[in-house]
């Protein structure tokens, strides 16, 4: 089969498995609800579920590419499905099938100008890991490029032959389910997909840029780096180019790994903890953020050496730079508002965070959801995930079906730049349950809030005081300003001129007879056709009399155009 033909067949499959499931979700989730028969939907939902996630593992694996980033999200959000469905997708963080060394080698060959045993030492032909998008091998650098550069074990990251163009054909399918979506009025009023879709497709696209990765990761060490920080890989820019990427070797305990942790001596529930306090520096802080933190991409790198409470040291260690995500000030000024909120348990505080974040619009009417809010508070706040598990299940069902009449009701939207955002949090917040069932999100939250609450205070009373002075600077003026504008009132020179308002009064009026002449011109058209099988002369009459409104609605607007009016 060529090329062309395996590109079209990859479309065909992605395209097709999106539909079958929609109509599922059509099915299922709204026609049979509107009859009454919701219960036959919530019956069957996981095992349906279920079913999906299993498929959808299988065509992932089988196509690669930008269908893995899909699968790789949905299997860390623990907080949110099932663990029996994303134990049907968690397998994709590693079981992305290797490509021959004889192809990555001719690609990276071609990438560097040189022959491998020129530009490296030794590279390992065994894979050290197997990406949707690129593959990476250990390496040894040459003696004189070690010297220059103060390393030696790098991982030589190539990118996978043809992924170009798959990253293509799977953007254009996608844009096609989000086309498909835009269609479905509950999704419609909530995003704008066709921009969502262009927005991931963009994050895709400086994602196989390996210069782009590069860059982001000397910013975010130089953000996020140093003694107390995160560790970041050097990168080793006389082996790299847009397709191969060459970085220190900085591989050691996987985040997920929950055994290795404790063989080493460092507690899972205190990495949860950390892992969520860096990701929150990042996010609502610095505002340059790394968007895909699955448990591939970060470490927990030992220090060899002990914490004053006897424990071992270590840090953080991120890698894979190329899906980074920008909080604009504006944003993250109305995030750690709703960050506060959330901490405070203030049901209020937290959907006027919201709005000025953008997910809800101004015109959204809140007192119900306020309630909503509040009441989930009361009842589920501060519940850590294995709390809310032990929850009867009946008493979520009976809040969800309250809670969600509300959400439905309400003219939500997800804002533009903000779908990187809730992709590092939802993996953040998978990340943290996998790694301690017992994790609380609140008391992750809580001092944190407690800062940024802290910080709050003294920019409003800073804030405050320029208010209070510019208030001073104008009250000092306003007598002098007041003084004058009496004196020209009284000597005539100030006058009051609205030709603007009235030549749009004039063209208001004109519109409603143009609009009464052309309601007037359709009810006289469509009743003579009616009348004229029965009563031919009358129907005749009425179509006739039809071109007097018809006339002035057409006429009317060309006369006033000629006028200038």
């Amino acid at each position: 089969m060529t090329d062309d033909a395996l590109m079209k067949a990859r479309y065909r499959r992605i395209t097709r498995f999106a539909a079958r499931y929609l109509v599922q979700a059509w099915w299922f989730e709204l026609f049979l609800p509107r009859f009454g028969l919701g219960w036959i939907s919530a019956r069957g939902r996981t095992r349906r579920l279920e079913r999906i996630a299993q498929r959808f593992h299988v065509l992932a694996v089988d196509l690669g590419g930008l269908m893995i980033k899909v699968g790789q999200f949905m299997s860390s959000r623990l907080d949110v499905l099932p663990p029996s469905i994303t134990k049907q997708l968690e397998g994709l963080q590693d079981e992305v099938p290797a490509v021959p060394f004889v192809q990555m080698r001719a690609r990276a060959e071609e990438e560097l100008g040189m022959p491998l045993e020129r530009a490296f030492a030794s590279v390992d032909e065994r894979p050290l890991a197997a990406a949707s998008l690129g593959q990476a091998h250990r390496a040894v650098l040459t003696e004189d490029l070690a010297a220059e550069t103060g390393l030696s074990a790098v991982v030589l990251k190539i990118q996978r032959p043809g992924i170009d163009r798959i990253v293509g054909v799977d953007l254009r399918a996608l844009r096609k389910v989000g086309v498909w979506l835009s269609k479905v009025a509950l999704v419609r009023d909530r995003v704008d997909m066709p921009s969502l879709v262009e927005e991931f497709a963009v994050t895709s696209l400086e994602e196989i840029d390996y210069l782009h990765e590069a860059a982001n990761s000397e910013r975010f060490a130089a953000d996020f780096g140093g003694p107390d920080g995160v560790a970041v890989p050097e990168v080793v820019w006389e082996r790299t180019t847009r397709r191969v990427l060459t970085l220190e070797d900085v591989t050691a305990i996987k985040i997920n790994d929950v055994d290795a942790l404790r063989a080493a001596g460092i507690d899972p529930s205190e990495v949860a903890a950390r892992f969520a306090r860096v990701m929150f520096d990042q996010l609502f802080d610095d505002g340059f953020f790394h968007a895909d933190p699955h448990p591939g991409n970060v470490f927990v790198t030992p220090l060899g050496a002990t914490t004053d409470a006897g424990t071992p040291a270590w840090r953080f260690t991120f890698i894979d730079f190329g899906m980074m995500g920008e909080v604009p000030p504006s944003l993250r000024r109305g995030l750690r508002r709703v960050l506060i909120a959330a901490a405070s348990r203030d049901g209020k505080g937290l959907v006027d965070g919201i709005r000025d974040v953008g997910v809800l619009l101004p015109s959204a009417d809140t007192v119900q959801l306020e309630r909503a809010m509040t009441g989930l508070f009361s009842r589920f706040g501060g519940m850590g995930f294995a709390e809310l598990q032990e929850v009867d299940p009946r008493e979520f069902r009976a809040f969800a079906i309250e809670f969600g009449d509300v959400v439905r009701s309400l003219p939500f939207q997800l804002p533009e730049n903000f779908l990187l955002i809730v992709r590092a949090m939802s993996l953040t917040s998978g990340m943290c349950s996998a790694l301690d069932p017992a994790f609380n999100i609140w008391d992750a939250v809580e001092p944190y809030a407690q800062r940024l609450i802290r910080e709050e205070s003294g920019n409003t009373a800073q804030a405050f005081v320029r208010e209070v002075g510019a208030v001073a600077a104008v009250t000092a003026r306003l007598p002098r300003r007041a003084d004058n504008l009496i004196s020209r009132f009284e000597d005539g020179s100030v006058s009051v001129q609205t030709p603007r308002i009235e030549r749009r009064m004039r063209d208001l009026e004109r519109m409603v007879r143009r609009v009464v002449s052309s309601v007037l011109f359709t009810g006289l058209l469509i009743g003579g056709v009616l009348l004229q099988a029965e009563q031919a002369v009358l129907g005749t009459i009425l179509m006739a009399v039809s071109i007097a409104p018809l006339s002035h609605a057409l006429l009317a607007g060309w006369v006033a155009r000629r006028n200038g009016a």
